[in-house]
């Protein structure tokens, strides 16, 4: 079984300092992470390296969709759409079909005939270039109308005014965070090196002006490193910029960041078997349902603040509570939100830093040299992550080597992929066996796929790992034990955050199964009482923070109030 543990992260860090590695990836997001695997997969020495948790930017705190982008329809922007439904479909087929699963979304239409007409046509060549892109294979159902009696059976706490009828159209969603971490499991199952909160201090240029390496720090141990590679590619988001200027030069891309927020209500608060797709004038909201609860946004707004932490406003709140209670009979008030979040997109501009430098542009991405031997890549979105990872390594190999070392990801299954739909088929027998229901069964092998064999293995060596948390009862012991022992977790914030992830579903954000789950983190990770101490009063200072910022009216009061927490290292 491939593993992130601190062993794992120990062995990476000795052996990044010994060899020079083809590729050496800055950033653990969905971009960096399918560009670790990417180069991997094709035989390149690789290492991927992030200065903080894995996925803990943007790549934690997306709407969790995997889709081809109806709106851009409506901007004629065909090839883009076309390439993300082709992306989705082999996401849902060969890629990760245990992590993205297929979602229904209904669009509700004010108008009899002309809208239905235009928004049916709209559908309908989303539909057709889904088949498209999948070979003629049908990997979502295709659209159908209904009525308005028919929209209400489906979502029954629409308001009857709100609509005249809709379409109901499929799209997918996905757990964001375990997918790249699931990703980053899969390169180093290829022979990449990965290591998590290793922060670059320096990129290192030989006499000609050549990048050959960075200087950097792991903010677990203090330590300063030095790892050597042929090629350096920058996959950091919205912290582009800050990694270009380490490189000095001119080249480069330039990136603003935008926030979207997003609430997250009790499932049981609306009975609707679908989601809902609505525009705004502003941005789209979507209303995506889950096992336990429903995530709601998102927004669209500049953010000016500190980037490694940013927080929704009272005022943001208001805004999707406002959009979501214009289609919604019984409104939804403050107190039915049970979790927030915030991420930033990466908006990239339409320029790069210098012109005279090589330069792919891909539609929603772009690729660039920043000096040489670095590149950057950045725009684009989670679904197409694959197409920009291929891209960026393809810019950083040069058309020859490419053309010899073709990627190969458009057919690796990731883990937990090879084998989910058999494991699929058992899980009533597992779930008699451990006795758990057909909800928890359903639950488990959507984070597991084909390795839930391997959680349940936990559970036979230890019958505590199989009961529920005493105040998360939506997850078990034993996943908080694979977080550490298999998933690359370091530290509490990082199981409760990206993987147990209670930050963001749970109303007291976690706090009430602190003490349990860190008296099991403790375990695997060889935490004394003074660490575990440490951890948890750190994750309590950050949800107190957390909490105040939501209070406050403006990008910069929510800011600071957020930053009040320190962060558990560096």
């Amino acid at each position: 079984m491939t593993v992130l543990s601190n062993q794992q992260r120990a062995a990476s860090l000795e052996a990044m300092t010994k060899q020079k590695f083809d590729v050496l990836v800055i950033g653990g997001g969905v971009t960096g992470a399918g560009i670790a695997v990417d180069a991997a997969a094709r035989g390149l020495s690789t290492a991927i390296i992030e200065g903080q948790d894995w996925a803990s930017g943007t790549s934690s705190r997306s709407s969790r969709l995997v889709h081809g982008g109806l709106r851009y329809l409506y901007n004629l922007d065909f090839k883009l759409v076309a390439e993300a439904l082709r992306e989705r479909g082999r996401l849902l087929s060969t890629i990760a079909p245990h992590l993205v699963e297929a979602q229904p979304f209904l669009w509700p239409l004010k108008t009899p005939v002309i809208e239905r007409a235009y928004s049916a046509v709209g559908v309908g060549m989303y539909d057709a270039l889904a088949r498209i892109g999948s070979g003629g294979k049908a990997t979502v159902p295709i659209q159908r109308h209904l009525s308005k009696a028919g929209a209400l059976r489906r979502f029954p706490e629409i308001r009857e005014d709100a609509l005249v009828g809709a379409i109901e159209f499929y799209d997918a969603r996905v757990d964001d965070a375990r997918l790249v971490i699931t990703l980053v499991r899969t390169a180093v199952k290829h022979g990449a090196e990965a290591a998590s909160r290793v922060l670059v201090k320096e990129v290192v240029k030989n006499s000609a002006g050549r990048a050959t390496g960075v200087r950097a720090v792991d903010l677990e141990s203090g330590k300063e490193l030095t790892i050597e590679a042929e090629r350096i590619i920058n996959a950091t988001g919205v912290w582009t910029e800050e990694t270009q200027d380490l490189a000095g030069g001119t080249g480069g891309l330039k990136v603003l960041a935008s926030k979207g927020i997003h609430i997250v209500i009790p499932r049981s608060r609306l009975k609707a078997k679908t989601g809902m797709f609505l525009r705004t004038e502003k941005s789209v909201l979507f209303i995506i349902p889950w096992q336990h609860y429903w995530v709601i946004g998102t927004t669209d707004t500049a953010w000016h603040e500190q980037i490694k932490h940013p927080v929704p406003t009272s005022e943001d709140i208001d805004y999707v509570l406002a959009h979501a209670n214009e289609v919604l009979a019984e409104p939804l008030t403050r107190d039915d939100i049970i979790g927030t979040y915030a991420g930033l997109r990466p908006l990239l501009q339409p320029k790069v830093l210098d012109e005279s430098k090589s330069t792919k542009v891909s539609r929603e991405h772009t690729v660039t040299e920043v000096i040489p031997g670095m590149i950057a890549i950045a725009g684009g979105k989670l679904t197409t992550y694959r197409v920009m990872a291929e891209d960026a390594v393809d810019f950083a190999l040069g058309k020859s080597l490419a053309k010899a070392r073709p990627s190969v990801t458009d057919t690796l299954p990731l883990l937990g992929a090879d084998g989910f739909f058999a494991v699929k088929n058992r899980v009533g027998a597992l779930g008699e066996k451990y006795g758990f229901d057909s909800d928890r069964m359903h639950q488990l092998v959507r984070r597991y796929g084909s390795e839930l064999p391997d959680l349940l293995a936990l559970i036979d060596e230890d019958p505590s790992m199989g009961k529920p948390l005493a105040n998360a009862p939506q997850f078990i012991r034993a996943e908080v034990h694979r977080a550490c022992s298999v998933e690359g977790a370091i530290h509490l914030e990082d199981i409760l955050i990206a993987r147990v992830r209670l930050n963001s579903e749970a109303r007291d954000r976690g706090a009430a199964v602190v003490d349990e789950v860190a008296d099991i983190a403790a375990a695997v990770l060889g935490w004394d009482e003074d660490r575990k101490e440490r951890e948890k009063a750190n994750y309590r200072a950050r949800i107190s923070a957390e909490l105040a910022a939501e209070e406050q009216t403006s990008d910069a009061a929510a800011s600071a109030a957020r930053i009040v927490a320190e962060d558990i290292v560096g």
